[in-house]
């Protein structure tokens, strides 16, 4: 692994910083931000108003780009990248085109530590956390992509491989450089973070100078089928995630959407819905309907059309705001729970 810095793992103020430390004039760093952001530049070569002894002891210090594109696939309002970083492991990360929103869905780690049933991302456990430029870069790249076409990212979902929560500080950070006015600029109200329930860190996040949204995939009305579909959920009592959640909810001021995952015969028929909509019957939020979407080799199925209707028919008569979510991407394995490093 190399030795050098990367580049979008500062702040502007980090990299400040490290242009005093190595000699520079500090005005730079800010041209530094604007060329890689703003302008879409893929290497220090292409820093012009830099003196070209500056871009090459800039290209001595930092590493940039950190991630590579390998190939990219495409379906209707969909489009996945499959990225090679710099120790020869892959993540991919998935556009999605919806009207005039253009949303990343951002994975934080080399596989998954939750091993959700239902998931293809946790097929082979947790490899690695992924470093800031690394999530950094899957947005940044992506806008640089639309910017030829005259759009920009809008919206980031940090919903791709791996549980973002587990990876606390690295996402954390990803979300302060994506969000600063120098850098994408994203709104903090549309940055959303998805996570299976690590309440030390929600609580910890409730305590950041943030106001991102916050989505448990909770997939389960009690402990014990959530269990059997979430390994990882035995860490964690679905009690103390549910009041971790409220924590967030009333430190942040923003609503708590819940993903439910709808898998045929296990979690999807009316009673789980009734017991689900006493759960959540006196908070305020959303809850995301999922119909499964099939992996390969995993013996699950989606439950059909009517089943789906039944089941939030009965969540939106007990009062529970609910969506059902269109299914996008699933011809390229890029629809939720899909992304597994697939190549073609």
């Amino acid at each position: 692994m190399s030795d050098k810095i990367p580049l979008c793992s500062l702040t502007l103020d980090d990299l400040k910083k490290k242009m005093s430390d190595i000699g520079e004039p500090v005005f730079r760093a800010k041209q530094i931000f604007e060329w890689v952001y703003q302008k879409g530049a893929v290497s220090f070569d292409a820093m012009t108003n830099l003196s070209k002894e500056m871009r090459g002891r800039l290209a001595d210090v930092f590493q940039f780009p950190s991630i590579r594109l390998v190939q990219t696939q495409q379906a209707e309002e969909t489009m996945k990248f499959l990225w090679e970083l710099a120790d020869g492991k892959k993540i991919e990360s998935v556009l999605i085109e919806s009207f005039d929103r253009r949303t990343v869905c951002l994975s934080s780690q080399v596989g998954c530590p939750a091993r959700c049933a239902f998931c293809a991302s946790g097929k082979e456990g947790l490899i690695r956390s992924l470093s800031t430029a690394e999530i950094v870069e899957q947005a940044l790249h992506i806008d640089r992509f639309l910017r030829e076409k005259g759009e920009r990212v809008c919206h980031l979902v940090y919903m791709g491989m791996g549980e973002p929560l587990e990876n606390y500080d690295a996402v954390v950070r990803s979300i302060r450089i994506l969000h600063d006015e120098n850098s994408l600029h994203i709104s903090q109200r549309r940055i959303t973070v998805s996570t299976v329930g690590v309440v030390e860190a929600i609580h910890r996040l409730a305590k950041e100078d943030l106001k991102i949204n916050l989505v448990l995939s909770l997939h389960a009305p009690n402990q014990n089928i959530r269990k059997k579909i979430i390994p990882y959920a035995r860490k964690y009592p679905l009690e103390e995630i549910l009041m971790a959640m409220d924590d967030y909810a009333i430190a942040t001021k923003r609503d708590i959407t819940f993903e439910y995952t709808l898998i045929e015969g296990i979690n999807d028929h009316s009673g789980c819905a009734q017991e689900l909509a006493a759960l959540l019957r006196m908070k305020q939020c959303t809850v995301n309907l999922i119909p499964y979407n099939p992996i390969e080799n995993i013996d699950l199925n989606r439950p059909s059309q009517e089943k789906v209707a039944r089941f939030r028919e009965i969540l939106e008569k007990a009062g529970i705001n609910t969506t059902w979510r269109y299914t996008k991407g699933d011809d390229i394995a890029a629809a939720c729970g899909q992304l597994a490093l697939s190549t073609t």
